[in-house]
């Protein structure tokens, strides 16, 4: 904002060779100028015609009374000034026929239609009735509604907002007092082109503060974070509070509180930085601490704590170890200590996964029709199945044939966010994704691990899945999973031992821990063929 008012004459002849336009350049009393035609700032070291150091005295030297460029009618161009009619200035929604003219906004067709003329002279259309908008031919969207009424450096701070009726309502705010200029330019469209960042940055670069008046959405929030990393220093964001945007603050009689929060609007730092006290703060007093749940294996518990939420734990082991098996005993405890989960068994039917559960809770092995028929335990069985799910704790899940990584992290978003779901099991994680060579697939599983351990912390979701793994140990296809894990627990059972019960126990070592540090050796499990079931052995 400054406190001299600087008069600007439009469609002057462009003073750079390399344009020569007659009629795109605009002129101020400070000094500064801009050309529409070329989109270069003036002044600048660009080659310019003999005549125009004394027609366009550059920055500092102009001298209003001895100049006669600004004896011309007096002409903030107005863009393409319409004359078919029944086109005025009309007062509404908070704005005054002053500011419609300032913009040269006409309503036409006894308030029907709204008309926005852009510096170049296309035109956008609101239609007031049905609030659609639509565009003349040839509307560019590479510029700035009403920047040309405010050429290039003329104050230290441009205001930007999203919609053309925002900009003069923080005009219209902003402007109450004389003597003060206060420039506000509005995007075309919430979701500008490329082109428009790139034809308009000399224009946004000849002010020293870019203030941001958009909406708080993801829209809003992109257009500060773009603006943002292009003049990382100057941006600031007005604070909306219960406000949408500018015209909000103006229609609900709050211009003083739209003015408070433009003066004292806050320099923009994007969602995923954190700089100022407040949020350091904020980070120490309301990040959750570790939250976990114990696993009800005893020596794992000593070394884990338990299942961390917002961490992304891998189970990894040879095929035929029993992996699976030991997840499911993982679910099962989970359940019974009434925690929400959802579950996915790819090698496995839907079916097969439930009456894993119901084995559990029966001490049974009832995990085949024949032998729910042997025992004569169908009504056990349904009986079990009501006990384990009539609280609503659990949720089982699939994958349609043709899915994979995105569906699959928007299953578990879903199932975070809208069933409260504290931990998310699937294995194998390899199967989730179909490549045409090991490269591609591990290609994708690289990328799904790394999705899978940020959506953990995003979410305060744990995730956990099983990994097969090759001859030397490591996950196979991709060494990716293990780097991403937070906790990577590794199974082994020798199942060429003398003893059927050794070669019914699996060992269980902890390889990496990140939450809670201690690695090593987490116990034993041993597999009953009666029951179909894991138990810690206690040695």
């Amino acid at each position: 904002m400054i406190k001299e008012k600087h008069e600007s004459i439009q469609k002057l002849p462009c003073p750079y060779t390399d344009c020569g336009s007659s009629d795109a350049f605009s002129y101020n009393t400070k000094g500064f100028g801009f050309c529409f035609s070329c989109r270069s700032n003036y002044p600048s070291n660009s080659p310019k015609f003999d005549w125009v150091a004394k027609k366009y005295p550059p920055l500092g030297t102009v001298n209003r009374e001895d100049d006669d460029l600004f004896d011309a009618e007096p002409s903030p161009v107005r863009g393409v000034i319409r004359k078919n009619g029944d086109g005025e200035y009309l007062q509404m929604r908070g704005l005054s026929e002053r500011t419609m003219e300032t913009y040269n906004v006409k309503t036409y067709n006894k308030g029907a239609k709204q008309e926005y003329v852009y510096p170049s002279g296309g035109i956008k259309t609101r239609d007031l009735k049905d609030k659609d908008f639509y565009v003349s031919k040839g509307f560019k969207t590479d510029e700035l509604f009403g920047m040309n009424f405010f050429t290039a450096g003329c104050s230290k701070t441009l205001t930007i907002t999203e919609g053309e009726l925002d900009a003069l309502s923080a005009y219209q705010m902003l402007n109450n007092r004389d003597g003060y200029i206060s420039p506000v330019v509005s995007l075309p469209s919430a979701t500008p082109s490329k082109s428009l960042w790139e034809v308009c940055k000399p224009y946004l670069d000849s002010f020293d503060r870019l203030v941001l008046s958009v909406d708080n959405d993801k829209a809003g929030n992109e257009i500060a974070d773009k603006i943002c990393k292009m003049f990382p220093s100057k941006v600031f964001r007005v604070s909306h509070n219960k406000f949408k945007d500018a015209n909000d603050f103006l229609v609900g009689g709050a211009s003083k509180e739209f003015v408070n929060a433009w003066f004292n609007a806050s320099k923009y730092v994007p969602d995923n930085v954190l700089n100022t006290t407040e949020q350091f703060l904020d980070l120490f007093e309301n990040s959750p601490s570790h939250n976990y749940v114990p696993t009800g294996i005893k020596a794992l518990d000593e070394k884990i704590l338990g299942l961390m939420q917002g961490h992304f734990t891998v189970i990894k082991a040879p095929t035929g170890i029993g992996k699976t098996e030991v997840m499911r005993l993982l679910e099962y405890n989970m359940l019974k200590q009434g925690i929400p989960i959802a579950t996915w068994h790819l090698e496995e039917t839907k079916l097969r996964s439930l009456l894993g559960l119901v084995s559990y809770e029966a001490d049974l092995n009832l995990t085949r029709r024949d032998l729910i028929e042997e025992e004569g335990a169908t009504e056990l069985v349904k009986e079990t199945i009501t006990s384990l799910t009539e609280n609503g704790l659990l949720y089982q899940f699939f994958l349609q044939d043709g899915q994979g990584v995105n569906e699959l992290c928007d299953q578990i978003r879903y199932f975070s966010q809208a069933c409260e779901c504290k931990y998310i099991f699937f294995e194998p994680i390899q199967d989730v994704v179909v490549g045409s060579s090991d490269d591609s697939k591990e290609s994708m599983l690289a990328d799904l691990s790394i999705r899978l351990s940020k959506l953990a912390a995003e979410l305060d979701v744990g995730i956990v899945t099983i990994a097969h793994t090759n001859e030397e140990g490591d996950p196979k296809y991709c060494r990716m999973i293990a780097q991403r894990a937070s906790v990577l627990i590794d199974l082994s059972r020798d199942k060429e031992a003398d003893t059927l019960i050794d070669r019914n126990t699996t060992s269980i070592v902890v390889q990496k821990n990140r939450p809670a540090s201690v690695e090593g050796v987490a116990g034993k499990l041993r597999f009953s063929t009666d029951t179909f079931k894991l138990r810690e052995v206690n040695e």
